[in-house]
């Protein structure tokens, strides 16, 4: 638990702690391209749950995917009732791996076969 912006407590789920962080991990859950653009859908919302990002995937593979990016250290989840609002870790991985996050995010994104 932790006390969020707006003063009330908050529950999060499980993560590594940033010491943990490998960078392969972190790599290699990015290399996914549906983990990739939740990501930097993350990046442009803040926080979103899995069933209000834009994919062209079931809800529970989204939600699969949250939860390896999750585990892999890039981000953080809370409890907030039945939802379960998600974010970039983004001043620990900052911390972690300088200038890595903000390499990836800055990147062109691929362009994919509908374009």
């Amino acid at each position: 638990m932790a006390i969020g912006r707006s003063g009330v407590v908050e529950t999060w789920m499980a993560q590594p702690d940033l010491g943990e962080i490998d960078v392969s991990t972190v790599l290699q859950a990015l290399a996914d391209p549906i983990r990739l653009r939740i990501v930097r859908l993350l990046d442009q919302v803040e926080e979103s749950t899995c069933t209000a990002l834009d994919l062209p995937v079931k809800v529970s593979t989204v939600s699969h995917h949250v939860h390896v990016l999750r585990h892999s250290g890039i981000v953080s989840t809370r409890l907030d009732g039945t939802a379960r609002p998600s974010r970039l870790r983004k001043d620990d991985l900052e911390r972690r791996f300088p200038g890595l996050l903000a390499s990836i995010l800055a990147a062109s994104p691929p362009r994919r076969p509908e374009d």
